[in-house]
């Protein structure tokens, strides 16, 4: 995103932009991925030539950014490149500019959502007027309401099966989102700590002086590393100010380290100033709480289990869908 990209991969595959029918590439991706079966190949030239060819200067590119509580949305500026000396997952791309590169998942409908987690790394998404509610919220302007799905709407190059790992955690996001609203969400946070073997003290609902949980390890919490906790629930991207409050907090509490909890994310600012103290700050946003939670599930305590009733289960990844 820095540079101004959008790419995909599949190294083994020339400049895409020598092949002047679908025809053509089909023959040059079986050549390139002679293993691969041709249900795989068909889903794959259709994504390549839909990257090469069907996308147009001007359209909308929406990027779900993985374990992150954001979308980056963007317009492509310019034609297909392909650069061979890129590194590798680089080598085809297309220019864009980022109008958008960190709005919260919580500004979509959960129909948009689950369009965005499908298993195609290129697809179109056109179900339920999908543009037009993307450039609405684009605009700052409230969604309209979808309309209904006609023929046209699911009739596409590149079909788009949906990632049922990506659905279930938006569904994990948004129940938490809404049921740990608030305070709840730092007595979440909490018991995440518990589970990571701190002793925790999770400050009572109201003016917290900007902690929210203080943690240490051992027996009574006494021994280090020692760790204050700052929990903002909302919706709201957060920017830097907080962060330097957490770090003037470390000081005061005398802790090594410092805890950011931004349910709705954080400005690009504050992710800098995170790297910049990677040592001593770390900074999670939803989609980093709902892996701390699936991660330490099973250590939770039952009360708060049957808050959150979650269940483990296995699906088979189709080949062609990694």
């Amino acid at each position: 995103m820095a540079e101004n990209r959008v790419v995909i991969g599949w190294d083994e595959m020339p400049d895409l932009a020598q092949y002047k029918t679908r025809d053509a590439m089909v023959r040059a991706t079986e050549e390139a991925y002679p293993n691969e079966k041709p249900k795989a190949i068909i889903n794959w030239v259709g994504q390549l030539w839909a990257f090469a060819r069907r996308i147009e200067k001007d359209d909308l590119v929406v990027l779900p950014l993985k374990r992150q509580n954001a979308i980056a949305m963007g317009k492509i500026t310019g034609d297909y490149e392909y650069k061979p000396d890129n590194p590798s997952g680089a080598k085809h791309l297309r220019p864009v500019k980022w109008l958008a590169p960190d709005m919260p998942r919580d500004n979509f409908d959960q129909d948009l959502l689950y369009s965005f987690g499908a298993f195609m790394t290129v697809c179109q998404i056109k179900r339920n007027n999908a543009e037009t509610r993307i450039r609405a919220i684009l605009a700052g302007k409230k969604s309209p309401s979808p309309t209904a799905i006609t023929e046209d709407d699911v009739t596409s190059d590149v079909t788009a099966p949906p990632d049922l790992e990506d659905y279930s955690l938006t569904q994990i996001q948004a129940y938490i989102g809404q049921k740990f609203a608030g305070h709840k969400l730092a007595e979440l946070i909490g018991a995440i700590l518990d589970a990571q073997g701190y002793q925790t003290e999770v400050a009572s609902p109201g003016p917290d002086g900007g902690v929210d949980i203080i943690a240490g390890r051992g027996p009574m919490g006494f021994d280090e590393p020692r760790l204050v906790v700052q929990v903002k629930s909302g919706a709201s991207t957060q920017g830097i100010e907080v962060m330097d409050r957490l770090r003037g907090t470390m000081v005061t509490f005398k802790a090594q380290h410092g805890l950011f909890v931004a349910w709705g994310g954080v400005k690009h600012t504050v992710k800098t100033e995170a790297r910049r103290h990677y040592f001593d700050v770390r900074v999670w946003d939803a989609g980093d709480v709902v892996q701390q939670v699936l991660r330490h599930y099973d250590a939770f305590p039952e009360d708060l289990k049957a808050d959150l009733p979650l269940k483990r289960i296995w699906t088979l990844v189709q080949e062609g869908e990694e």
